[in-house]
């Protein structure tokens, strides 16, 4: 009998230091927020793939991020293995519309031939931002993964400025979201402002846009372009939903709204209601700010698409970016309808818009932005062929710093303290610890889109052309990206001077070996 008591009282002293050494520590957020039965989550990560093989799913099924595209996110940001052995596991013979990169068996033009573990390469965007249109605060970014637009309200202020950080570290952007720019974007990553419905953080005490306001907010912080926001992919053609819940305090002030209230954003703006004044707008703000201003938008209706081409053709007004969103779903919460139907996928939302441009000729006069998914290196490669610049990551940027897709984010009961206002989860987030992990994730990805221009034999994304990627049907049809996209093979990926500018700057990079860099 004594034995028992023994075995009993050894277990619960071991239950209770354990539980004492989860909630000091901050390496785990899942474990700091439950003792002892976050252990689980990461046993059965461990051993998910064996245990799926018989009983669940392959590493392939899982959605919106199957287990193998989080596996790849999560060692990434932990700068662990993130290879895969034993060769690939998707479903080659009878999948539909999987992509192929068609690497080049000798060097292309210019490739350039750095070092495979090489990771601190800089890797900008192949335009300037602004420049085609002359804004006074034109750039060009320096990198062509950035962090999407996610709203603090929608995310935790510890998960902004772990990404805020993050950006600052790996010298990317952030997108504020729509829910105006708070404290926790101000940690030394720089910026892209969101114009939303509701003009967060640039509206007067009536909830109407300020243009004032708007100028003494970016003033204030390292705000290098402007975005506004006319859908998004989450809920295309629905404003944004902020539940009551998660409308804390700090929140209300930023957003001058009631504290504890469904925040609620119009689905259309009110200082504009058409193409015309749209660009109107559109100029106004880049005059009265010098940055360059954009917009983001999921695709449905494309008549607004040929009116904008049509505008801009005359080259009196423009926008400097299109940041084209995925009707996959993104970051916020919305009806089920809205996620599963409404708005174009990326791939074909993007292709419908970019053959506007690329057929009027004013292609390069804009730099294209992607979201969707495209955190997953082979989306962005494709991405990238089609025609973007840059690429946007929002979940995956989230899974770096400890997101599980847990797919709670409405509920304010997001178990690790990312998307969420509550305190009893937000407390297992270590803003130290994470902020570096976005920041190897961002780097992670630049390098192997480097290693797979490489291959294709060019120096940067940028050069990626649709004829370098093939879309499978099963092991039966390989069509070109152009054909089944409808792209013009007469089209240029980039003008010949953008080409020149870009891979002299790669090239330049590649002459540099690691142990003559710059310290």
């Amino acid at each position: 009998m004594r034995w028992r008591y023994a075995i009993l009282g050894g277990t619960a002293a071991a239950a209770a230091v354990t539980t004492v050494h989860d909630l000091t520590q901050t390496r785990h957020a899942i474990i700091r927020n439950f003792p002892i039965v976050g252990h689980a989550r990461f046993f059965l990560e461990r051993f998910g793939p064996e245990l799926r093989q018989y009983i669940v799913t392959n590493n392939d099924e899982e959605r919106p991020f199957s287990r193998d595209q989080r596996r790849w996110v999560y060692a990434s940001s932990k700068l662990e293995n993130n290879y895969f052995g034993f060769g690939t596991d998707n479903d080659l013979e009878n999948g539909e519309g999987y992509p192929i990169i068609k690497h080049r068996t000798f060097t292309g033009p210019g490739a350039a031939t750095m070092p495979h573990a090489q990771e601190e390469i800089v890797m900008p965007c192949a335009k300037v931002l602004g420049a085609a249109r002359g804004r006074t605060h034109a750039f060009r970014p320096g990198s062509v993964v950035n962090i999407s637009g996610m709203s603090f309200g929608s995310l935790s202020g510890k998960a902004i400025e772990s990404l805020n950080k993050g950006a600052a570290m790996a010298g990317c952007l952030q997108n504020t979201g729509e829910g105006a720019l708070s404290p926790h974007h101000r940690h030394g990553g720089e910026i892209v402002f969101q114009i939303g419905t509701s003009y967060f953080g640039c509206r007067d005490e009536h909830g109407r846009f300020d243009m004032q306001r708007l100028v003494d907010l970016v003033q204030s912080a390292p705000v290098r372009a402007i975005e506004v926001k006319l859908s998004q992919g989450a809920k295309p053609g629905l404003g944004g939903m902020l539940p009551g819940g998660k409308v804390s305090k700090e929140i209300a002030e930023i957003r001058g709204i009631p504290e504890g209230v469904d925040c609620a954003s119009p689905s259309r703006h009110t200082v504009f209601h058409d193409v015309d004044s749209m660009l109107d707008f559109v100029e106004a703000v880049a005059q009265a700010t010098g940055l360059p201003v954009g917009i983001k938008s999921a695709v449905g209706n494309l008549t607004m698409w040929d009116e904008l081409v049509a505008e801009m053709s005359s080259g009196a007004r423009g926008v400097d970016f299109v940041n084209i969103d995925g009707g996959e779903g993104g970051t916020g919460a919305a009806p089920m309808i809205f996620a599963d139907s409404v708005a174009y996928p990326f791939r074909i939302g993007f292709a419908e818009v970019y053959r506007r441009f690329a057929a009027a000729g004013i292609a390069d006069d804009v730099v294209f932005v992607g979201a969707g998914k495209l955190g997953i290196p082979e989306n962005a490669v494709v991405a990238f062929a089609l025609g973007v610049d840059m690429v946007n990551v929002g979940r995956e940027a989230m899974m770096s710093i400890g997101c599980i897709q847990a797919q709670k984010c409405h509920t304010d009961h997001c178990p690790v303290g990312v998307a969420t206002q509550n305190p009893r989860y937000t407390r297992g987030l270590d803003v130290s610890l994470k902020s570096v992990r976005a920041a190897n994730y961002i780097r992670s990805i630049r390098r192997d889109l480097l290693k797979v221009s490489e291959a294709v034999g060019v120096v940067h994304p940028g050069l990626i052309a649709p004829r370098d990627i093939d879309i499978l049907d099963g092991t039966r049809v390989a069509r070109g990206l152009a054909e089944n996209y409808g792209y013009d093979p007469a089209w240029h990926r980039l003008a010949p001077q953008l080409v020149k500018e870009i891979e002299e700057i790669m090239v330049a990079q590649d002459a540099t070996t690691p142990s003559e860099a710059p310290a």
